[in-house]
């Protein structure tokens, strides 16, 4: 499982983790995280993440 960020506020995104309040489910890829999803603190489009490395 891998974790991304968004590029303009580092909000974390952690496919471990999903977004329960964001009906995202834990254990949720990064790739069937749906295509418009946006940041739930900036607005960020999912195109704007990057991975993180450890």
């Amino acid at each position: 499982m891998a974790t991304y960020q968004c590029t303009a506020c580092y909000f974390p995104y952690n496919e471990a983790d999903g977004l329960p309040d964001e009906g995202i489910a834990p254990g949720t890829k990064w790739e069937d995280v749906p295509a418009d999803w946006v940041c739930p603190d900036c607005g960020t489009p999912k195109d704007n993440f990057t991975v993180v490395e450890d």
